[in-house]
């Protein structure tokens, strides 16, 4: 009697155990409810619409996931499933950076270093965090806003990072000790705060106010409100932390420029963060043809992409000019302390969780939603389908 091949044998328990993973439903729009979150308030209960994106046909996860529907639709073709792998993929990429610099260049030794570490310190938190929330905000629709305020969060933390950096390595050389380099941390901080406050407010409006109240009409008042409030909340901090890299792009001539062989990387990334942004607001291309890029190619996979590449230029850039201008900056410069690096951003953190949790409380407390399992046949979008209790 032959015996059996290992290999064989291995590939057919293999396939077994792939055939007892079942793999969650996917769903299209007209089979997700519209309606699925509730807030109880004296004045009764209200219903506002989470789980539908503009011209996104197809593609949907369970409205009420579990955690373990969620991770496996990491390995199935959803709307979302690229939205998660480009930024989760590139996380590893900037822990590596990470991980090499404080490795190898003795940071805690090193104060000029700190700064660095900030950046890439947030360039590893906001795709991390992205890509938990875009895998587990399927959960429920309170989970849906809390995974998104963290989202927030680490983006305002990542812009925070930027200012930093920025602040260390960035300034032409005539604006350094200027006025509005000796202000220049106080004011991207406060900026980071208020980008976190009004991004989390776009959701839903104030916590304790608007969330239990309907005799106070919500605001923002309309999805697309929303929407341009959010870019205003991201677009603000961006463009006050790029003053002195717009200055000494764009404008600056002649002695203390520093104009140098990092303009082009600063020129590209600056190229991407301007598309990043166009994508984020337009909701191109699927606006031009709803269904067609459910699964690949619609604009927050797009935006996560240009972001990410963006990112990467910055990074070269200013670990180039931390090289290059040390020396003077060492010599001219205001010192690195804790106080304006590493102290401000754990500040920061602390201030985003703080805000964040605020934001998430009531929602916590919030009545859920009943809803019946779905069928294997389309149903009618309705508002009507989420009854509270």
């Amino acid at each position: 009697m032959k015996g059996r091949n290992p290999e064989a044998g291995m590939q057919h328990t293999l396939r077994i155990m792939l055939c007892l993973i079942k793999l969650p439903r996917v769903f299209s729009i007209n089979q997700v409810p519209k309606s699925c979150f509730c807030l109880k308030s004296s004045l009764g209960n209200t219903c506002y619409c989470v789980f539908h994106e503009d011209s996104i046909i197809s593609g949907y996860r369970h409205p009420r996931s579990s955690a373990i529907d969620c991770i496996l639709s990491l390995f199935q073709m959803t709307n979302e499933t690229l939205n998660i792998w480009t930024h989760f993929l590139p996380t590893w990429y900037f822990l590596w950076k990470l991980v090499t610099v404080v490795l190898m260049q003795w940071v805690w030794q090193d104060p000029f270093t700190w700064p660095l570490v900030v950046f890439l310190l947030s360039c590893c938190i906001y795709p991390l965090v992205s890509s938990c929330a875009h895998t587990f905000s399927t959960m429920s629709a309170q989970a849906r806003h809390i995974c998104f305020f963290f989202d927030y969060g680490a983006l305002s933390f990542y812009s925070l990072g930027s200012a930093i950096v920025y602040y260390a390595y960035i300034f032409p050389d005539k604006w350094v000790n200027g006025v509005l380099h000796q202000c220049y941390i106080p004011i991207a901080l406060l900026n980071t705060i208020f980008c976190t406050i009004l991004a989390c407010y776009t959701r839903l409006g104030f916590p304790f106010l608007h969330y239990n109240n309907d005799a106070v009409k919500r605001m923002p008042a309309s999805p697309k409100f929303s929407k341009l409030l959010r870019v205003i909340a991201f677009a603000f901090p961006y463009a006050f932390d790029n003053i002195p890299l717009f200055y000494r792009v764009f404008l600056c001539e002649g002695e203390g420029c520093t104009d140098n062989e990092t303009i082009i990387l600063h020129y590209q990334h600056i190229a991407l963060a301007f598309l990043t942004s166009f994508l984020f607001a337009s909701h191109l291309p699927e606006r031009l043809a709803p269904g067609s890029f459910d699964y690949i190619g619609h604009s927050h996979q797009l935006f996560h992409v240009c972001a990410i590449v963006g990112t990467h230029f910055q990074m070269q850039a200013i670990e180039q000019d931390m090289v290059t201008r040390r020396s003077w900056l060492s010599a001219n410069s205001i010192p690195i302390t804790f106080a304006n690096s590493l102290g401000t951003a754990l500040l920061c953190v602390v201030v985003n969780l703080i805000i964040i949790l605020l934001f998430s409380l009531p929602l916590l407390s919030a009545p859920k939603c009943q809803e019946s399992k779905y069928s294997q046949g389309p149903r009618k979008t309705s508002t009507n389908l989420c009854p509270c209790y």
